[in-house]
């Protein structure tokens, strides 16, 4: 992608004011998007990112530049002008680059540069006819086609030089059922780190009357109550609450500066002993996995709470200075424009022993929630706020009716603690992370839970 002469003369430039470490960051990205609005395609992106990123540090400052220019004498010029902003005494002797083997983890068997885009819509329109064909009261269905293909090189005056492909799809519907003036929605996607091959594995069909029937069912629908209730959480995309209210207060971004509420927390407890959690890069195919991170230091299985106790943080390199820690794999980013922090890989709470058909008798009065929807969090309280795409009342130990409008507001560190069950039946979703370096895949996952009790927003009273 550049020349290993190249990046040493950009390197050299960008130490040549006293700075202790640099790092050249090159990305090649082609991508396709297509949008599809009740069954005619409104849509349809293709293009190609190019870009090289530069970096520098001297102790706990960091310097950070980029250009879409490849061309040596202006990357050296570009270098020289970001090292500007550092001022010491130059002690950089050059550096002898350690090639990182190819060893894919996440192999690839049909890229998707190499599928007609007519094959792709006509993937599309089975979501759509699914989803459209559920019901009469199906108003309108949106179905979301995109790929991408992203080559990295890393290098840094550690020497390090490493290359990555990571090829990512995403398919989603989303429906809108309307009656008499009321309207719900209901969206299911699926996304992975394989190339088109997965559509061979995944039934598309299915998506599409899913995205329906929660629609369907979401509109006729009573109003959630509120107030303070047991909950069961399901599998999958329930995993979000973990994600988002503990996750992110687990990355040195926030906790290098002491703004989480986990910092300084390392071997304390802060969760119930049936919780064990991990952030896993490593994972086969996975949407959040990679075999390097945007440092190019390899991914691997980091482990943050094992029964109930904190174990590690989610840490890159300029954290992990600030820190005096070591550095996870965890460094991420959207593309060149933006530095690389510690972000999340894919983060799941383990499988537990206990079973979902258990959860649920053991709940008088409560709430299912099925399907979790979006949410916010303040990573330095811990404080979140997530709505229910999905949610049933549990009465005397079995699920009812479904209700409408519900959210879920807590803490991190209380809904830690106030995890009663786990179960067996893990499985993993697909999410976008938004944070400092950008937006990027997450994977996410759990199996179902119950929490014991959590404040649940609706319009009715208990």
């Amino acid at each position: 992608m550049l020349n290993k002469q190249v990046v040493k003369d950009v390197l050299a430039a960008a130490m040549s004011t006293g700075g202790d470490f640099a790092e050249v960051y090159v990305e090649d990205r082609y991508n396709n998007a297509i949008e599809m609005v009740s069954g005619k395609v409104e849509k349809s992106l293709s293009g190609r990112d190019y870009g090289i990123g530069i970096r520098i540090f001297q102790g706990l400052n960091s310097v950070y530049t980029y250009t879409c220019e490849n061309g040596s004498a202006h990357l050296i010029g570009v270098a020289k002008k970001a090292a500007a902003a550092i001022s010491g005494i130059p002690k950089f002797a050059g550096v002898d680059f350690a090639i990182t083997p190819d060893a894919s983890k996440h192999a690839v068997k049909i890229l998707p540069s190499q599928v007609a885009k007519k094959n792709k819509i006509d993937l599309m329109r089975v979501g759509f006819n699914s989803a459209k064909s559920s019901s009469a009261l199906i108003d309108q269905v949106v179905v979301n086609y995109m790929d991408y293909t992203q080559n990295v090189l890393v290098a840094n005056t550690e020497g390090v030089f490493a290359e990555d492909q990571r090829t990512r799809t995403r398919y989603t519907v989303s429906a809108i059922a309307n009656h008499d003036g009321k309207m719900q929605s209901g969206s299911i996607n699926k996304g992975s780190g394989k190339g088109f091959e997965l559509y061979d594995e995944i039934d598309v069909a299915w998506i599409g009357k899913e995205s329906a029937r929660i629609a369907l069912t979401m509109l006729d629908a009573k109003s959630s109550p509120s107030g303070k209730l047991p909950v069961v959480m399901d599998n999958k995309f329930g995993g979000v609450i973990f994600h988002e209210a503990c996750g992110h207060g687990l990355e040195a971004t926030s906790v290098a500066k002491g703004n989480s509420v986990f910092a300084d927390k390392l071997g304390q407890k802060i969760a119930s002993d049936v919780v064990n959690a991990v952030d896993d890069g490593t994972v086969p195919n996975e949407w959040g996995s990679a075999n390097i991170d945007d440092e190019g230091t390899p991914t691997r299985r980091n482990v943050l709470i094992e029964n109930g106790v904190l174990k590690g943080y989610m840490v890159d390199r300029l954290n992990a200075r600030r820190m005096d820690h070591e550095i996870t794999g965890s460094s991420r980013r959207q593309s060149y424009k933006y530095a690389p922090t510690s972000r999340m890989t894919n983060t799941y709470i383990l499988n537990g022993k206990d079973k979902f058909e258990d959860m649920i008798r053991s709940i008088e009065y409560g709430l299912y929630a099925k399907y979790l929807g979006g949410g916010s969090v303040n990573t330095a309280t811990g404080e979140f706020n997530f709505a229910v795409e999905e949610a049933y009342i549990i009465k005397n130990g079995e699920i009812k009716e479904p209700v409408k409008g519900a959210t879920l507001i807590g803490t991190g560190a209380e809904i830690l603690n106030k995890i009663e069950m786990i179960s067996d039946n893990f499985d993993s979703a697909e999410g976008m992370c938004g944070s400092v370096s950008g937006s990027i895949p997450a994977g996410l996952g759990q199996p179902a839970l119950k929490v014991s009790e959590i404040t649940v927003g609706g319009r009715e009273e208990i």
